[in-house]
């Protein structure tokens, strides 16, 4: 075996490791869903308290995804991967032995920042160890699949962990994960060294985007409960993008900014971000409405959720492991990405008539194969672009950014389509609709809208992203604009 050979296999083993972390940090997201009664039950958490279970954690992640990823372009991407790695396995230990409700909320919130920091550089590492345009198609894709499947694979390793065993094993699980992960990255991530914190080490700033974004994630957490027009959504709120907007006023004026602005002037950048942050609201849509719609509506159990999302993840991992980048090196990144757009907004669509006495097969399915389709298919190729106007100096931040427009967009969304679901729950039943009939409108709802952000997504991408010459990706796609 030649040298060539012998570093080719360590580069995609390097990537399994990186994949199968970044699985164990998405899972987390959605697996405690499925746990959640068990969790209220056994440590007597009222309803209002047992959602900081879910939100410590979101506000920690979605928070400090920017800022980890930028570490991780100062100091090292692989050790910004380590200690992110290393907290959050100390943190699922504590979650899996927490005896009360604060324990598990505060060790809930601690997994959270070991999340951000471990997920938010893993993309950039991605396309700096793979900077061959077809190479680094597959590379993305497998991350895509891991990025985008780990939700509904959580529905489902979340009802069989419950059911089988206890909620304990939904944390405890990440332990020798994470010890496996850890020890096969040392050994198989080249180590880089990062560019130095004297060249971005801006702790102002890094205090208003840290703030700013957990505010933020925060505020819009409690929109269920507080509404959109309360005093405390529009002045925590505006307190949220005070703080973002004096963060880019003092990038754009100090010598050595934590986060270059550069990276935001590219088309392909800008627009891919759009574009799946408006994706996301309709996939967590689907995953958050459609798992409700099985358990309150056709009486499945969390275990049935898990395995009726099944047939959606495997349509997904077929798109993105095996055709995802051969469609890119024929068509081009925008070229794949426009079908996979049609094919989620028709999955949306379809799952907006489910009635009330609907079936699996009939009016569920079809969904799920339309909406992994398009999600396996699409997601690699936004992740190419978000990629593409990053330096070897930025690959992190603009990691950091991709996941951000996930979590951030992600949870607007759901806030939003929640709310507006429960009203019109709440309008139906009060002119006289059956319970069932009421809360089906209320999905239906929602999903709709979900079609309608797809289709300014759709316009996003014929007329903000540039077009791409065939078989060029991340690698290929309009350079950053050269350091001043």
């Amino acid at each position: 075996m030649t040298a060539e050979t012998m570093n080719d296999r360590r580069r995609w083993m390097a990537l399994y490791v990186l994949c199968a972390g970044v699985l164990m940090i998405v899972l987390d997201a959605t697996i405690v869903n499925v746990a959640l009664p068990s969790i209220q039950e056994d440590l007597g958490f009222s309803q209002s308290n047992l959602a900081w279970v879910v939100n410590a954690y979101l506000i920690a992640f979605g928070g400090l995804l920017l800022l980890a990823g930028r570490l991780g372009d100062l100091i090292g991407q692989r050790r910004i991967f380590l200690i992110g790695l290393v907290i959050f396995t100390l943190a699922s230990i504590a979650c899996a032995t927490a005896t009360t409700q604060g324990m598990l909320i505060g060790a809930r919130f601690v997994q959270g920042v070991g999340g951000a920091l471990s997920s938010a550089v893993v993309l950039g590492m991605i396309v700096t160890m793979f900077p061959e345009p077809r190479e680094q198609a597959k590379a993305i894709g497998v991350y895509g699949f891991v990025a985008s499947a780990g939700g509904s694979i959580g529905l489902l390793a979340g009802g069989v962990l419950t059911e089988a065993i206890s909620w304990h094993w939904i944390f405890l699980i990440n332990a020798p994960i994470g010890v496996a992960t850890g020890i096969l990255a040392k050994r198989l991530v080249d180590g880089r060294e990062g560019i130095g914190l004297k060249q971005g080490a801006d702790i102002p700033g890094a205090v208003l985007l840290t703030g700013g974004l957990m505010l933020g994630v925060y505020t819009i957490l409690e929109v269920a409960e507080r509404g959109w027009g309360s005093t405390h959504t529009i002045g925590l709120g505006a307190v949220s993008i005070a703080l973002i907007a004096a963060f880019l006023v003092r990038q754009s004026r100090i010598a050595n900014p934590l986060m270059p602005l550069r990276l935001f002037r590219s088309r392909s950048v800008a627009g891919a971000n759009i574009i799946q942050a408006l994706l996301v609201v309709g996939m967590f849509g689907t995953f958050f409405l459609g798992a409700l719609y099985l358990q309150q509506i056709l009486g499945y159990s969390p275990l049935d959720v898990g395995l009726a999302f099944l047939p959606s993840t495997i349509v997904m991992g077929v798109m993105s492991l095996r055709l995802s980048g051969p469609i890119q090196m024929r068509y081009g990144l925008r070229g794949a990405l426009l079908p996979s757009l049609v094919a989620i907004g028709a999955g949306l669509a379809l799952l907006s008539l489910a009635p009330v006495d609907g079936s699996y097969v009939t009016h569920v399915l079809p969904a799920m194969v339309a909406i992994g389709f398009g999600a396996g298919l699409g997601f690699p190729a936004l992740m190419g672009m978000a990629m593409s106007g990053a330096t070897p100096s930025d690959a992190g931040l603009a990691s950091g950014l991709v996941n951000t427009s996930v979590q951030v967009g992600g949870a607007i969304g759901l806030a939003v389509l929640a709310t507006l679901a429960a009203e019109r729950t709440e309008s139906m039943t009060a002119t006289g609709t059956s319970a069932m009939a009421a809360l089906n409108s209320g999905f239906h709802l929602a999903y709709l809208i979900g079609v309608a952000l797809v289709g300014v997504a759709i316009v996003v991408a014929l007329f903000v992203l540039r077009p791409e010459r065939k078989g060029e990706t991340a690698a290929g796609l309009e350079p950053a604009p050269a350091r001043g």
